[in-house]
């Protein structure tokens, strides 16, 4: 009995020993990465930048060749690489101590280096060992075969695999079938023969060590942050994969986690990617700068199209090395287009404009702009545009240009919400899906370059990608599928990747649903949809200076009487214009229906804000912009920016010249010149009783402030010619 354990002792003792010796012969000098690659598509970019991260040497087959190995990702085929591979490794067969990894490429990632790799590969005690997924895949007939297996993947997948030269060797050389036959059924075969599997010690690695299939396991992978680096952790074994494989139907799985694995992106460093492979113009001349084709897609009524229009003149990249091509679908939007034609048509004097009335439907109108890059073989670039992007960064040409990617869009939001141009990730159907990371990236909490697998809206495309990889693909055109889920699918399907830029801030996206366009001036009620866009329109350029600088932007012509400037030129006329267009004038008469009691004691000619429908956007202007301006000038006094009148009031020679002395039912009130003395009218004026302190040149787009019911007895003084308007509001009556 003792002489038989001490045999299984010395046993255990040799076996350990040369798994030991083993074990000190893997080093990375004796390690052969090996991929197949017809074309440096951007997957295989990735996996390259990958491989140098962690200094792999990699050999790859098949770079120029023509693919003859079938349409692996919707079929049956890839034998083409075990022919290369069989060529390969009859350089190594002689090898004893090299090891070759074998891997795709398009679709595969490194997460760690190699000797990792190899001591994972060691500890497993088999010669040879593939990679393991939960498909029996190609012929589901062998499943039940397969070695039996208590925990893990149990059948075999080809996209991974790693073992000594010579017997790699020796087993790729009993190919002798076609170049579309299929690779993974041949390795099947071989492994399922128990004498094969036997001679070459095969193993798979049933628990995810070494390698991760994404197929069937996509809930068992999630990102696990280290410092300075990522790695993707399989919950279910509780380990860390060395390779990731987006094998089937799992390349946007992968995607996301490529965006993050190994340091595209930490927690410690940022992107760690977003500086490799830039342009840079920086000292290039105007005509050597590339030429960049804009299509700008007008398809429904949208707000602000005059401050979108004039931004295209604005960018800042030179007009000689752009060609716009304008799609107007709106009739609502004809005059803007005429308008912005006149204005700069010496700009763009190559400009092609489709109107409403040659009846081009959106999805053709966007694949004839982009074909026409397409055609050009001087197109560098197509940059596509939708009207309800507000691209506020005059550089976002330049900075997506530098970036160098096939496909990039600037990331652009619903200002105050998670509404953006992108999509993190989608759902089996192929809609809409939130990623794990897309709040935190749409509120700039990570920056950096991310691949996605949807844009819209705005997004520049490379000239010669279009002319390769997209040359045979309609973009846009597929009969039941918008245009956008269309492009996308068609880019993603050729292996393109998609990146959206949070990178810079470029601007915003602006909200379309309650744009009304039956009213003269529609943009003056977007003040709760896009209250940026209406602040830049209709908010005076120098308001914010009240709160920098009220030495010079706040004036007090009497006691208690504050001046300062509220309203931009746009505003005024914009309300004066849409009170003439409404004309429903009071008479001037102390009976008013408007009122609860029916009469005013102290009338005037005037519109008021309900009967335009504006009274709820004005309250907002009140809370948003008068109350603040309230609070400083009026040290302890917090506004309720309350009010039940406000309307706008028209002084005339022959009409109603000026109002007699008066208190205001308010607890203080605003008064805002909406046209301009000695222009528009002479006289005018406001004159403080009590205080014989009058003003008598207000300013446009000026707002006073004085207090209401006690203090500021005032009348308003003679308007002598023209026609004079006001902006009256009693806050907190």
């Amino acid at each position: 009995m003792l002489s038989c354990l001490l045999l299984g002792l010395l046993a255990l003792f040799f076996f350990q020993s040369s798994v030991s010796a083993e074990h000190r012969r893997l080093s990375p000098e004796n390690l052969l990465v090996i991929t197949a690659a017809t074309e440096e598509t951007d997957g295989f970019k990735r996996f390259m930048r990958t491989a140098r991260e962690f200094n792999y040497t990699v050999r790859v087959l098949g770079l120029g060749e023509q693919w003859k190995g079938g349409d692996v990702a919707r079929t049956v085929g890839g034998g083409q690489k075990v022919r290369w591979l069989k060529a390969e490794l009859l350089k190594h067969s002689d090898n004893k101590d090299l090891v070759v990894l074998f891997v795709d490429s398009y679709d595969v990632i490194f997460a760690s280096g190699p000797e990792e790799l190899l001591s994972k590969f060691s500890r497993l005690a088999h010669r040879v060992v593939f990679s393991a997924e939960g498909f029996c895949w190609p012929d589901q007939r062998l499943a039940s075969k397969y070695p039996e297996v208590h925990s893990g993947k149990r059948f075999l997948n080809s996209g991974g695999f790693i073992g000594f030269a010579t017997d790699l060797s020796s087993m790729v050389q009993q190919w002798k079938y076609k170049d579309n036959d299929d690779d993974q059924l041949f390795y099947t075969k071989i492994y399922l023969d128990k004498k094969q599997r036997a001679k070459f010690n095969m193993t798979l690695d049933h628990r995810s060590r070494i390698f991760q299939n994404l197929n069937g396991a996509v809930e068992e992978v999630v990102l696990k942050f280290e410092r300075s680096k990522v790695r993707a952790r399989n919950v279910a074994f509780d380990s860390l994969p060395v390779i990731v494989h987006g094998n089937g139907p799992t390349k946007l799985q992968l995607n996301y986690l490529g965006n993050y694995v190994p340091s595209a992106w930490t927690f410690e460093s940022g992107c760690g990617i977003c500086d490799e492979d830039l342009l840079f113009f920086n000292e290039a001349p105007d005509e050597e700068m590339p030429l960049v084709y804009i299509g700008v897609f007008i398809e429904h009524a949208t707000p602000f199209m005059e401050e979108f229009l004039d931004r295209l003149t604005t960018l800042n990249y030179p007009a000689t090395r752009l060609r716009l091509f304008v799609h107007n679908n709106v009739v609502y939007h004809e005059r803007h287009i005429h308008g912005f034609w006149e204005r700069h048509r010496a700009r763009f004097p190559n400009a092609r404009l489709v109107g409403p009335e040659e009846n081009l439907q959106e999805n053709k109108a966007r694949a004839m702009f982009v074909d026409a890059c397409k055609k050009d073989p001087e197109c560098d670039y197509y940059f596509s545009i939708d009207s309800d992007v507000a691209l506020t960064n005059a550089d976002t040409l330049r900075i997506l240009i530098e970036e160098n990617k096939s496909v990039i869009a600037p990331m652009l939001s619903k200002h105050g919400k998670l509404w953006s141009n992108f999509w993190g990730a989608l759902s089996p159907e192929g809609f809409y899906s939130r990623s794990e990371d897309y709040i935190e990236i749409v509120q700039a909490k990570r920056i950096g370059l991310w691949n996605v697998p949807y844009i819209t809206q705005a997004y520049l495309i490379k000239g010669s990608v279009l002319r390769s990889k997209l040359s045979q693909v309609s973009l846009y055109v597929e009969e039941g599928m918008d245009p956008d889920m269309v492009f996308c699918r068609s880019i993603r399907d050729q292996g393109v990747f998609m990146f959206v830029s949070n990178r810079d801030e470029f601007g915003r996206l602006v909200a379309s649903t309650n744009f009304n366009t039956s009213r003269l001036h529609p943009d003056m009620w977007q003040i709760f949809d896009n209250p940026v866009d209406w602040k830049e329109k209709y908010i005076s350029e120098n308001y914010s200076k009240i709160f920098e600088d009220d030495k010079n932007f706040v004036e007090q012509p009497c006691p208690d009487v504050y001046w300062f400037p509220a309203f931009s030129e746009k505003m005024c006329d914009h309300l004066v214009e849409t009170m003439e267009h409404n004309g429903q004038w009071s008479g001037g008469s102390h009976k008013d229906e408007r009122l609860a009691g029916g009469y005013e004691n102290v009338p005037t000619v005037d519109i008021h804000m309900t009967q335009i429908g504006f009274e709820k956007e004005w309250l907002k202007f009140l809370k948003e912009y008068i109350a603040p301006v309230t609070e400083k000038l009026y040290p302890g006094y917090f506004p309720k920016a309350q009010a039940i009148m406000n309307f706008v009031v028209r002084y005339r020679p022959d009409e109603q010249p000026s109002l007699r002395p008066h208190h205001d039912s308010s607890t203080f009130t605003i008064n805002v010149a909406l046209n301009r003395k000695g222009v528009d009218y002479e006289g005018g004026g406001c004159r403080f009783l009590r205080y014989d302190c009058q003003v008598e040149s207000p300013r446009k787009g000026w707002s006073f402030m004085h207090p209401g019911r006690l203090t500021h007895y005032h009348e308003g003084l003679p308007t002598t010619r023209g026609t004079r308007y006001i902006m009256v509001s009693f806050v907190d009556p």
